[in-house]
């Protein structure tokens, strides 16, 4: 029981958002095998409301394209909206100070000064390539689903991630795609009725790139939690 213990705790603690893969490609069966242990992620009166689309290839070296031209359209933060709210319009302590310190880790690990407006972008185009990962996964829902169904998608996300990690792959959790969520559904010819979630870089881990060094802090337990008698 401590052996399985120490194991799941283990891939849970390392896991990390992996911000730069080789192009070792991922047979198709490992894919499998890992989108079918997360569809045992629980889901209110078992809907199981995601859907995954997979892409890699040539289609997804297009997709990337489409995606870096859209967002160096000046006018893109008014043109592109996002499907749904993912941030809060207000920010306040202590989750503007989480932001901030990941972003500044982040820059500081490539070296980016503040104000060079240029590596900004230059790293947030990463995004658009899936940072260097074979296979994009990008996840949708029916857009008849409310918010509980998203609740839902975070604890298969999170069992994707873990099943990966399981596997040494690693992965990272992308919302940075979603204002463009109408380019990527017409070129997956994704239909109408499914609202995009997000995406997923998934890949094996290129180690001596400098971004993959960062490791987000966590709250102490004293800060989030009430033991109530």
């Amino acid at each position: 029981m401590e052996e399985a213990i120490g194991g799941v705790d283990r891939v849970i603690a390392t896991r990390y958002s992996c911000r730069s893969f080789t192009t070792t490609p991922i047979p198709k069966a490992v894919l499998e095998d890992i989108l079918s242990i997360a569809s045992r992620a629980p889901s209110g009166t078992n809907t199981q409301p995601w859907n995954v689309w997979i892409v890699s290839g040539a289609l997804k070296q297009k997709l990337s394209e489409q995606l870096i031209e859209a967002s160096r359209d000046p006018d893109a933060a008014t043109q592109y909206t996002e499907p749904y709210p993912y941030y809060p319009q207000s920010w306040i302590s202590p989750f503007i100070e989480r932001r901030r310190k990941v972003g500044f880790d982040l820059y500081g690990l490539l070296g980016i000064q503040k104000g060079d407006r240029a590596r900004m972008q230059e790293q947030n185009e990463r995004n658009y390539l899936f940072f260097d990962a074979p296979v994009g996964l990008i996840f949708t829902t029916n857009t008849v689903m409310e918010q509980g169904s998203y609740l839902d998608y975070g604890m298969f996300l999170q069992s994707i991630m873990i099943a990966a990690k399981a596997r040494g792959l690693d992965t990272c959790p992308q919302a940075a795609l979603n204002p463009f969520h109408q380019i990527i559904k017409s070129q997956l010819s994704i239909g109408e009725t499914e609202t995009m979630v997000c995406a997923m870089s998934i890949g094996y881990a290129n180690h001596d790139a400098p971004e993959n060094q960062l490791r987000t802090e966590r709250a102490p337990l004293e800060e989030w939690v009430k033991f109530l008698d």
